[in-house]
């Protein structure tokens, strides 16, 4: 597959935010709050990191707050998790569960540095 890099334009007319901040999404009743989490392996630990995060799904299924749990790669040695929730509480499970426990587990191992955790609120979702 080829990636265009020509610039996109788009026009967009954008509506206040209607979510409370970490509060739930009240115009589409998706969850409002998420984390964003990149990782960037070390060279040569690229499929480890793949088999980690394969096998994190296991474990997030597991837990009841997670309403979402994506990982993807961004690059040959770049990678990212993002997952959602319907509550604070939910987030803060998952920041304390099986998943974060592994990686902490691996990170020194698979991890060039620290994995970047960013929460976030999202503002419209379909």
């Amino acid at each position: 597959m080829t990636w265009s890099t020509a610039p996109v334009t788009c026009s967009v007319r954008l509506r206040p935010p209607r979510t409370p901040r970490g509060g739930r999404n009240t115009v589409s009743g998706q969850p409002a709050l998420g984390l964003l989490v990149t990782l960037e392996a070390k060279p040569g630990k690229q499929d480890e990191v793949v088999d980690s995060l394969n096998a994190g799904l296991t474990a997030v299924a597991r837990e009841p707050g997670t309403v979402t749990w994506y990982a993807f790669r961004l690059g040959d040695t770049t990678f990212g998790i993002y997952d959602t929730f319907r509550e604070e509480t939910g987030r803060q499970a998952h920041l304390s569960g099986e998943v974060a426990e592994a990686l902490g587990k691996v990170s020194d191992d698979l991890f060039a540095s620290p994995p970047d955790i960013r929460p976030i609120d999202i503002i419209a979702a379909k």
